[in-house]
């Protein structure tokens, strides 16, 4: 099997910017590289379990009913828009003056949820089984492979969106700082949402 298509296919799924990846720059920012890899963990396995589980059949049943597949969309988008809502208006304390900031950090349990509502995130595993493994004679080994891998590639690049994270969080140590990150962060994590319904 060729697996270079595929490769680079799951590389551009997972380093373009998207609400996951800009969650896990904004958690990085605000609390660390390390508090971020739980999250990067969390959603790569929850993507890669997505993939699996439509490659097994969650995305034939899907594809015959059109109107779950927009019910899930606006679903997708109006969490989305909530967590923007929610990032927009959190108390902006610059990490200079920040001691702990416990109760704001995106949980691992709502990283890996977030896959099952992101538009993006379907999108990708449906294209993923539709293109890659759909003619394949044993088409679960191939859909498993491929998660697997899938998981291996995301891992990575959503580290890169942490690392940048780190970088962003010297223009976040005031407070006004922090409230222009927050705002900036929540608007470019709305866009992405409704973008989502023009692809």
């Amino acid at each position: 099997m060729d697996l270079l298509p595929f490769l680079l296919f799951a590389l551009v799924a997972s380093i373009t910017p998207g609400p996951t990846n800009l969650l896990v720059l904004s958690n990085s920012a605000r609390f660390g590289f390390t508090a971020a890899l739980p999250l990067v963990l969390a959603a790569c396995a929850s993507a890669a379990l997505l993939v699996l589980l439509v490659g097994l059949g969650i995305g034939d049943a899907l594809s015959q009913h059109p109107q779950v597949q927009q019910l899930m969309a606006w679903a997708g988008i109006a969490w989305l828009s909530y967590l923007a809502w929610q990032i927009f208006r959190s108390p902006a304390v610059g990490l200079d003056n920040a001691r702990a900031q416990a109760g704001e950090r995106l949980s691992m349990a709502a990283a890996a949820g977030l896959q099952v509502v992101n538009p993006k995130t379907w999108m990708m595993a449906l294209a993923v089984v539709g293109v890659f493994a759909a003619h394949a004679p044993d088409k679960t080994s191939r859909v498993a492979q491929l998660a697997l891998l899938f998981f291996l590639i995301a891992v990575p690049c959503l580290g890169v969106w942490a690392a940048l994270g780190r970088g962003v969080s010297r223009f976040c140590r005031s407070d006004a700082g922090m409230r222009r990150f927050n705002q900036v962060m929540a608007v470019l994590l709305l866009a992405s949402a409704w973008l989502s319904l023009l692809a």
